[in-house]
């Protein structure tokens, strides 16, 4: 089942089918004229050649790859990031030097015999990077073959020449800069080298790192031998303090007492001085102390006591008190003391060791503390040296490739296409520009119809009037050929039906009342409102001529005008209006009196003389009293009203009625006043039966009125008979 939107989206295609039919002459004529002009403009075009070269680009020079410059001179590439090196060169290759290189050297002149100008050249230039790759394509147009091959074969030529010097400048540039920088660079080198030396010489430097490890090593080999020496250090005190105590003796006295046992020259004086001392005491028991034996040997025992005395004092060097006993000690005593003065020796000895190794930790403990900042000190100097000598090295590297690179002849761009010599023409293609013509030509005519279109807000067409009121068609009246019988001399006259029974106008309100007959089935339609949204609309020409078709039909009809501002019934029908609607309203006649007899079963109630306020008189009692009035003595009611969107008369009278029908003229109303006479309808809840297209094109419907066009010989009481009856008998309703 077709959903709503598939249903829109015909309308809208109908819509613009429409538009389009309308429009085809206006169509025409754009698509005409643009097709023509394009075709005009495309065959007396001179034909336009092009020329086709191609570059290749390498990201660096080929010397500079192998002499390994690429960092510096040579490389293609870009300075931001969003920089494209092709579009770079492209641009070089338009720039005015080289286009005006080969300006001059092709001698190269415009159509006034002047030197072509650059922006000429460029215009017919064209420069593009092939996707993909590291070539740009040069293609130039011309009339003329030759000079478009030529042009670019020159021009990639002065390009290579031009990339090529650059280069060659660019190298030239380095070498200069190099040679005034590598002295300065050397220098730094030399000093680097020279604050190097004096640190070394300074801080007594060889090697930090392994002076550190000998260092550490040192140290704790000076820390075990101290230990172990302080450990003997103890050990000899102690057995010395024990010696002293069993002696009784320090130790200065043991040395005193050791060295006076082993001096022999004391040892001889104190026998000496023993012997003497022996012999006195004998010599007393035998003589008085003044006998000269005794004062002899008194006087020698004086005599070797002082030579003892001072044979002690040189063996000692000082003059010390020695008892007489202690200088001859036994064999014991003279064991232990030698012993104690070994021990004291030892002690001493170890002392001194101790003292030596402790002055020595102290010195390289000093030292292995001021090794990390003369670490430092040797890295910073190391590190100056270290980058003067690599740029040096660098430096002088890059001078000697670079003097290599002066002296070539190479770029990074070369020739893999040249340009050769076009057979056939770009320009002009007919058939495309034929073609692009014939498209534009028919947008730009559906544009123009379409703008058309939208400022034109009438309604054009029955679909157009039928999608804006949304009520149902009842019939399409043709147009009235009043003009063609005007050309011809011939009487006009507004009701066809009358005068010729026999035309499309007399079929289609022949329908029109048939389809008003199917409008209700359960009731019987007898007054009718006839009215339109805006003027000229044909609503009383509508209503004249319902009235003749139902009046043939058999029944009594009875036509009102009820427009009292713009009556329009009383000059159809070319009767007086004298006595009307109007005044039967006031009472200055009756409805019997009033109305007059048109035509058989047809009676004209005019529109009498226009009141001041004809609103009270419609809106009034006697109004709707007169129409049950009229309903009751005849078949049918006809009402002509005033347009909807500009009175309230219409609507006044169509709630009297049994319903309304509304009169819609394509091309006369628009949408705006459509749109505003079924927003009244709705609010003033009138019924409306449906809508009659009046002025209907019957171009391309003259099938369903051609057979009334040949039946000139039939009888016209007779077809009405047989309509009425065939349709009786189809559908079983009463017709009025």
């Amino acid at each position: 089942m077709p959903s709503h939107q598939d249903d829109q989206d015909l309308i809208n295609f109908q819509q613009y089918w429409r538009i389009l039919k309308r429009r085809w002459f206006l169509i025409a004529i754009i698509m005409g004229s643009v097709f023509g002009v394009t075709g005009l403009v495309a065959f007396s075009k001179k034909p336009i050649y092009e020329s086709e070269g191609k570059l290749l680009f390498n990201k660096e020079s080929g010397l500079s790859s192998l002499t390994g410059v690429n960092e510096q001179l040579g490389q293609l590439s870009g300075v931001t990031n969003l920089s494209n090196p092709l579009e770079t060169e492209a641009e070089i290759i338009r720039s005015n030097p080289l286009t005006q290189k080969t300006i001059a050297e092709l001698h190269l002149k415009d159509k006034l015999g002047q030197p072509l100008e650059i922006d000429t050249f460029l215009s017919n230039l064209k420069i593009k990077s092939i996707r993909g790759t590291d070539i740009l394509q040069l293609s130039y147009r011309s009339a003329n073959p030759q000079q478009a091959t030529a042009i670019i074969n020159k021009l990639m030529s002065a390009y290579l020449e031009n990339n090529v010097r650059i280069n060659r400048s660019q190298a030239r540039a380095a070498r200069e800069f190099l040679n005034k920088q590598l002295p300065l660079v050397e220098a730094k080198v030399a000093e680097g080298e020279a604050a190097l030396r004096q640190f070394k010489e300074k801080y007594e430097v060889v090697s930090l790192e392994v002076e550190a490890q000998e260092g550490v090593r040192s140290l704790n080999e000076l820390s075990n031998q101290i230990t172990q020496l302080r450990a003997r250090l103890v050990d000899a005190r102690s057995r010395s303090g024990a010696l002293q105590n069993q002696l009784a003796l320090n130790t200065k006295q043991a040395m005193a007492l050791s060295t006076l046992s082993q001096s022999r020259a004391v040892q001889e004086v104190l026998s000496e001085y023993q012997k003497v001392q022996d012999l006195l005491a004998v010599e007393r028991s035998r003589f008085t102390d003044g006998h000269p034996v005794i004062t002899s040997l008194l006087s020698k025992e004086q005599a070797l006591k002082e030579q003892l005395e001072r044979r002690v004092t040189q063996t000692l060097g000082s003059a010390q008190p020695i008892p007489d006993q202690d200088l001859q000690i036994g064999e014991l005593k003279q064991t232990l003391t030698a012993n104690l003065v070994q021990v004291e020796v030892e002690r001493l000895g170890l002392e001194n060791q101790v003292g030596v190794l402790m002055k020595a930790f102290v010195l390289y403990q000093a030292r292995l503390r001021t090794l990390p900042k003369l670490e430092q000190l040797q890295l910073q100097r190391q590190r100056q040296l270290q980058v003067a000598q690599t740029t040096y090295e660098q430096m002088l590297k890059r001078l000697q490739e670079v003097q290599v690179l002066e002296n070539q002849n190479v770029g990074n761009a070369r020739i893999v296409s040249e340009a050769l010599l076009p057979k056939k023409p770009i320009s002009p293609r007919i058939l495309l520009n034929l073609a692009l013509g014939g498209f534009l030509g028919f947008f730009l005519a559906i544009a123009a119809a379409l703008l058309l279109e939208a400022g034109d807000t009438s309604v054009k067409t029955t679909e157009e009037a039928q999608e804006l009121l949304d009520y149902p068609l009842l019939g399409t009246i043709p147009v009235f050929e009043q003009k063609d019988k005007l050309a011809r001399g011939e009487s006009i006259t507004e009701l066809p039906v009358l005068n010729n029974p026999y035309s499309s106008v007399n079929a289609a309100f022949e329908m029109l009342q048939i389809n008003l007959g199917f409008t209700f089935s359960d009731k019987e339609l007898k007054v009718i409102v006839v009215s339109s949204s805006v003027m000229n609309e044909g609503k009383s020409f509508v209503a004249a001529n319902l009235a003749v078709a139902t009046a043939q039909m058999g029944k009594r009809v009875l036509l009102i005008d009820a427009d009292m501002r713009r009556p329009r019934q009383h000059e159809i029908w070319q009767k007086p209006n004298l006595m009307g609607l109007s005044n039967v309203l006031v009472g200055q006649a009756t409805l019997a009196g009033a109305a007059k007899e048109v035509v058989s079963n047809l009676e004209l109630l005019t529109a009498g003389t226009i009141p001041p306020n004809p609103v009270a008189l419609l809106d009034s009692q006697r109004m709707n009293g007169l129409l049950k009035h009229a309903a009751q003595d005849y078949d049918c009611v006809i009402i002509d009203t005033p347009p909807l969107s500009v009175l309230a008369d219409a609507s006044i009278v169509g709630k009297m009625a049994d319903g309304m029908l509304l009169v819609v003229r394509p091309g006369v109303v628009n949408s705006a006043a459509a749109k505003t006479t079924k927003a009244l309808i709705e609010h003033s809840r009138v019924l409306v039966l449906g809508i009659v297209v009046n002025g209907v094109n019957t171009g391309n419907n003259h099938y369903m009125y051609s057979y009334y066009h040949t039946q000139t010989g039939e009888n016209n009481s007779g077809k009405k008979d047989r309509i009425k009856s065939n349709l009786s008998r189809i559908t079983g309703l009463h017709l009025f």
